[in-house]
């Protein structure tokens, strides 16, 4: 049941004071242990005496069980919550919304089709009933207006179920830069710092680093790159991905989508940036420079390798920089830093006032809205935010006498190694283990914090620059590049900016997705089987066969269709923002 709809008119006084007692048994409480902090600023403040677990399902969650450790310690102190986390393996979604009910907190990786579908089977929360949003989201309602009319939009039902990520204040600039083609640059400075224009050069730059450093710190051996299939979606994710950091072209159903001017490449065509990039995969296999573990290892796996020194290079800033720089590596003079040959032009997308695909919302069942909803307007504070990505405000960052935010000593510690251990009273478990695991962003990382002025990325903060580098191997890649950070140097170069639109994915008949979850799978699965093509015969065979899959099971063409009417929407509304 829900709270509003089961008070008596006796506790309408109680309503006046914020002190609601929530369901599931616990009695109302005026304060002290084990009630939630006013997280909403002047909205209302759900008290419950006895601890409430509440199920998140997260299309973007990378494990499922019980969230640990210091953000569930979080959690525990401000709302007396524990959370269950439910990530989407094989069948789990389709088996929650058989079962009618899909969780109290619901996180979507896109607005695409399964949100949609959620939508039209009534599972999810309507955010204005009961004055819900208003009394319990006020950060939300006031600050996120455009993004709450995008998903009122885009849901067909003149509803708010939720709002998309990485929301932001103004649309005048682009979100920080992720494929910051990160590179071993102690390893690239001991070469003499090769010239570096293209694929073909970045291949040569991996074979003589392999030379120079053949095992990691613990003497494995070393490879230029190393792949994780969780991600898989329409395609390999990092074959994709890829192309995206090379060309500036974003993924978009089974192609890619030129910002610059709304072209659309059909992978499966032969000159694709996806088969280009798949046979570069398949080059570094044929050298030894792809990890051969990459098509069965997990994510954790992989970024245990980059941790280790195992991995020379990551188009991701998460999967390369922000994994091997640890203050034991800066101390030994070693340290990723970006590359990006002359020829490549990364994406950026811009930041946007109605926020992106990735859609916080609330299962219709729940029993606890206001808590639920409490809870979200909370990680849209300048502190819930800061929290996500840094820790646990006192021991990881606070404010300085400026105003600003500096890092504690031992946040300076967790923040250049994950693996740091947190103290007993924060759950015991590791920084990155007892991380924000939701995955998902509420305000965008390269907004304004309103609190300071200064954006939540900590690379803009005045307290995070040293003006020197972090060690040698760093001043050597300031000297080099003429910058002091990685987004100056991502802006010096060539780059493209995917302008953030009202645009959202279509709907597919049931008809077309049948025959695009074959071709999905298809696509996977073979292009697999190229990475790991022994010969360049071979891998021309293996692609050939795809190709010829792909056409039987879409005869018509109707997925390739689909998405370039996606493109031609998408097309329409960025064509007159561009300059």
């Amino acid at each position: 049941m829900r709270l509003k709809k089961v008070i008596s008119s006796l506790l309408v006084a109680a309503l006046t004071t914020g002190m609601l007692t929530a369901c599931g048994g616990g009695s109302s409480s005026t304060g002290g242990e084990g009630t939630s902090a006013n997280a909403g600023g002047d909205g209302g403040n759900v008290a419950n005496e006895e601890t409430i677990t509440l199920t998140c399902f997260s299309e973007l969650a990378n494990y499922s069980g019980e969230m640990q450790g210091w953000f569930a310690k979080v959690m525990l102190d401000k709302f007396n919550v524990k959370i269950n986390l439910v990530a989407s393996g094989d069948g789990v979604y389709e088996t929650r919304m058989e079962d009618g009910d899909l969780g109290d907190i619901v996180v979507w990786g896109s607005d695409g089709k399964n949100y949609m579908q959620a939508v039209e089977a009534g599972l999810l929360f309507d955010w204005e009933e009961d004055d819900i949003l208003a009394e319990y989201g006020p950060d939300i309602k006031e600050n996120m207006p455009y993004a709450l009319e995008k998903n009122r939009e885009i849901s067909g039902q003149d509803t708010i179920y939720g709002f998309g990520h990485n929301v932001a204040s103004s649309s005048d600039s682009h979100e920080a830069f992720f494929y910051t083609w990160d590179i071993r640059w102690d390893l690239y400075e001991q070469l003499g710092h090769p010239e570096v224009n293209n694929l073909d050069d970045m291949v040569e730059l991996f074979k003589q680093m392999q030379e120079i450093c053949p095992t990691d710190d613990s003497g494995n051996p070393t490879y230029a790159m190393s792949l994780w299939p969780d991600w898989d979606g329409n395609y390999v994710m990092y074959v994709k991905s890829m192309a995206t950091a090379y060309y500036g072209y974003d993924e978009m159903g089974f192609g890619h989508y030129n910002p610059s001017n709304g072209e659309w490449y059909y992978s499966m065509d032969n000159d694709s940036p996806y088969l280009e990039m798949l046979a570069f995969f398949n080059t570094l296999y044929r050298e030894g420079l792809l990890d051969p573990d990459s098509m069965t290892q997990n994510y954790d796996k992989m970024i245990e390798k980059v941790q280790n020194g195992g991995v020379f290079f990551s188009i991701f800033n998460y999967a390369g920089s922000a994994g091997y720089n640890s203050e034991e590596h800066i101390a030994e003079n070693k340290i990723m830093r970006s590359l990006v040959p002359s020829e490549a032009s990364p994406i950026a997308y811009g930041m946007s006032v109605y926020g992106g695909n990735r859609i916080w919302s609330i299962g219709a069942n729940t029993q606890y809205p206001e808590l639920c909803m409490e809870i979200l307007n909370w990680l849209c504070t300048p502190e819930g935010r800061i929290t996500m990505d840094y820790g646990p405000q006192g021991l990881c960052w606070d404010y300085n006498e400026d105003g600003k935010i500096a890092f504690t000593e031992f946040g300076k510690t967790c923040d250049s190694d994950r693996t740091t251990v947190m103290p007993e009273e924060w759950g015991g478990a590791t920084f990155n283990d007892g991380a924000f695991q939701i995955n998902n962003t509420t305000w965008s990382a390269n907004d304004t914090n309103p609190a300071t002025g200064e954006k939540y990325n900590k690379e803009f903060w005045a307290s995070f620059q040293t003006p020197d580098g972090l060690n040698e191997a760093d001043k050597d890649w300031r000297e080099t590049t003429g910058c002091t950070t990685v987004e100056e140097y991502m802006e010096s170069g060539n780059y493209k900016v995917d302008i953030a639109t009202t645009f959202a994915e279509g709907s597919r008949s049931a008809e077309l997705d049948v025959i695009w979850n074959q071709v999905k799978e298809c696509i996977v699965q073979y292009s697999w089987k190229a990475i790991y093509a022994e010969t360049t015969e071979e891998f021309d065979a293996i692609v050939k066969e795809m190709q010829g899959k792909v056409k039987m099971y879409d005869t018509q063409d109707q997925c390739k269709k689909w998405c370039q009417e996606e493109a031609a929407r998408k097309n329409e509304l960025q064509a007159p923002l561009r300059k």
